[in-house]
Order: C-alpha cells, then structure tokens, then sequence
C-alpha cells in the first residue's frame, strides 16, 4: 500500500491506474538530430515505467484516456513498439483499457481502427474503446464507461454523453474521456468536459485526459473526482506539473482516493544567461536529465565569446564526450560582440591589417552586425598569425559567434 494513503488493504475494493497523453511518436525538430531521437525514445521509456508501478501496486485496470500517439498514423516502429511493451507487461486479469484522443482519434486509417495492424498485435488484455457504448466490467463491483474521440476536433462533451446509474446499481461507476476542461469561457475548447459531468453522470471517478498538468477538476473537489494524471513526460518548454499518472484506490463505499505519482524523469528548463559567470554556474550543475534552452542574453569581447563557445560545447557534447545537458537548444539572438576593446588585439599586425580595422570601426554605427562580423574574422585571423595561436573555429561557427546567430527553436 502506497505510504501516502490513510487505507488499509481491508478497506480497498478496487485499485487502478489512470494515465493519459503519451505523445508516443512525437518529433522534435527543432533540436539536432541525436537529441531528438533520445526524447523520442523517452516517451517509450516511460511507458515502461508506467506499467512498472502498476505490477508494484498490484492494480486492478490501467486506463490510458488518450493522445497514446501523437498522430492518428504513427510510423510503424513505434506502434510495434508499443504492442511489445503491452505484450511484456500484461498480467492475466488486469485489462489495458486504450481511449483514442483527438491526437489519434479511431477513424477509417488510423491507429486504432479494427482494420489496423495494431490491433492484430495487442495482447488479450488490451481493450481499445473504438465505439460510443463501451463498457467493461471490472469484476461484479466495478465498471469502466468510456467514449473514444472519432476526429481531431470537435464540441460534443463525452463525459454527459456517458450513460447514468441505472436503479439498483451499486458497482464502482468509473468514467473515461478526452478533452479539455479549462474554466476561462473565452478559452477554445476541443472536446469540452463539463466540470460537474461525474457527478451529472453519477460517476465515482471520470478518468480524463488532454490537459498536461495534473490537476483536480475543479481543484477543490475530492468526491467523485475528475482528474487528469498529466503527461508523464513533458512535450515542450513552459509546461507545468509533467512527469505523473494517477493511482487511484477505490474504498468499500465507493470513495476514491487519488495518489499522485511521479513516473517521468525528464525536466525541461530555459536558463537565461547574462553573464560568463552564469553560464559558467550553469556548467557546474547535473544536468544529465535536463532538457536545456540556453537564451543568451550578454555581451563579451573576443576572449569572452571564445570562453561562451567552450562552455557552450560542454554542455552540448562532441564526437569525444558526452555533453553536460540531456539535450540543449541554444538561443544567440541576445550575445553580442563587444568591439570597445578591440583595437588592442590589431597592435603588432602589419598596417593594412590596422587600417582594415579601422575601417571596420567606423562602420559599426552604419552596418554593425556585418562590421562586427567582419571585425571579428579579423581578430581571429590576428590570433592565428600570433607565435602558439589555437586554430581558427569553423566559417559557420564564427559567423554564428559574431551576429548572435540562433541556435534552434522550439
């Protein structure tokens, strides 16, 4: 039993699983190449882990209320990915039940329709709801109520359109959807929720999924709750409470109570960078399961911007090390080449070099970036006729050095 629940095994009828927005097949093309495919295999990673807590706390169903996938066609690698996950970790009597969402919504083609290869490769135990009527029972004293998403959009609510109690029945009422549930009325909802459907339905718990945060709807109530166990690792920078599912015990009086836990390792993070010293504290943390945006926001002289590059290739990586972040975007919009101090790197050079130089000065307020540009590809040819000077970096690189030039978008 879970240490954070007041219950004893005698008090609990049933146990589940809630989990929701996989994002299975998910692209990230804005980071480079070997990035994008480790958050890719993290999205597999964690559904291993899912599964992982539900044969440690011995639970009765998992519930996967939808955007498994986070296009109606995934590649086939990554819907056989999943069949082998499900197959490997199905345990006789505890049914997978598999809700499409607007991401993969059942329709003639996609993932989850009859004819799909998928469905051929699923084991026993997994029940995918590709019909408005659909009901499991769970045993005599529970049953799950679930209606799929048939498009990508849509405003029907599924939770009202759910069946009600009928007289006499006494089982778990256990409810499961897709869609949004946000308050705000001038906010556009796809598939809204109403957030007095389970107690309209006379649900004991109304499984959603859709919203990437966990959160209770509304927050404050914890009778016949509807909540959404967010995405168990997150799909881009800024969102907020990622990283769980739901377990939740149901007591002998119907009463649910929701245990929160963490089954993503993965944090996203933006770190604003205005100073050398920042960016070198920056280094100094363990990063290894940190997704990064580095947004460099300062100005540096030559030795400073060849100092950002370093650190910068440590957190990155290179074909001899591994780098400091899990996976890193660089924003140069903000870094910016100062040339006050400058003229003190040309002392020495033959003459044309100094009056280049000069020149290039007195063009800044024109034209600074391509004067900077230029200025700097001067300074670095300086060094290289320098006694020991370190070779040159690339073309590209310099140029990106010199204009703050940036290094991906999310």
């Amino acid at each position: 039993m879970d240490p954070t629940t007041d219950l004893s095994p005698d008090d609990v009828a049933l146990k589940i699983l809630h989990t929701a927005d996989w994002h299975l097949g998910r692209r990230f093309p804005s980071f480079e190449e070997e990035d994008a495919k480790k958050l890719a295999r993290a999205r597999f990673e964690v559904v291993e882990r899912i599964f992982g807590v539900a044969a440690r706390d011995g639970v009765d169903a998992v519930l996967c209320a939808g955007d498994l996938f986070d296009e109606p066609e995934p590649r086939p690698e990554h819907y056989r990915r999943l069949a082998e996950i499900l197959t490997r970790t199905e345990r006789p009597g505890r049914p997978v039940i598999l809700l499409p969402g607007n991401h993969d919504p059942v329709r003639p083609g996609s993932v989850w329709h009859r004819d799909h290869e998928l469905r051929r490769l699923l084991p026993p135990s997994c029940h995918v709801v590709d019909r408005d009527d659909f009901e499991l029972a769970l045993g005599e004293d529970a049953v799950v109520l679930a209606r799929p998403c048939t498009s990508t959009a849509g405003q029907n609510d599924n939770a009202l359109a759910l069946p009600g109690r009928a007289p006499g029945d006494a089982r778990i009422r256990i409810g499961m959807v897709h869609g949004s549930s946000f308050e705000d009325p001038n906010w556009q909802q796809n598939f809204p929720i109403d957030r007095d459907a389970a107690v309209t339905r006379d649900l004991d718990y109304l499984a959603v999924g859709d919203t990437h945060a966990f959160r209770f709807v509304p927050a404050d109530r914890k009778d016949r709750p509807t909540v959404y166990p967010s995405a168990p690792e997150a799909t881009t920078f800024g969102e907020e409470d990622t990283g769980f599912c739901a377990l939740v015990f149901f007591r002998r009086n119907r009463r649910a109570q929701v245990v929160r836990e963490r089954v993503g390792r993965w944090g996203w993070r933006v770190a604003e960078i205005h100073t050398l010293e920042a960016l070198r504290e920056l280094c100094r943390e363990d990063l290894r399961q940190t997704v990064l945006r580095v947004k460099l926001e300062l100005s540096v002289g030559p030795d400073g911007l060849e100092e950002v590059e370093r650190l910068l290739e440590q957190l990155r990586g290179n074909d001899a090390m591994h780098g400091l972040a899990g996976a890193l975007q660089v924003e140069r919009d903000g870094l910016r080449l100062d040339t006050t101090d400058l003229a003190r790197h040309f002392e020495g050079l033959p003459s044309v070099l100094r009056a280049a130089a000069e020149r290039l000065r007195a063009q800044e307020a024109e034209a600074p970036d391509a004067s900077r540009r230029a200025l700097y590809h001067l300074y670095r040819l300086s060094q290289e006729l320098a006694p020991g000077a370190p070779s040159a970096p690339s073309r590209d690189s310099a140029e990106g050095e010199a204009t703050g030039r940036s290094g991906g978008e999310a």
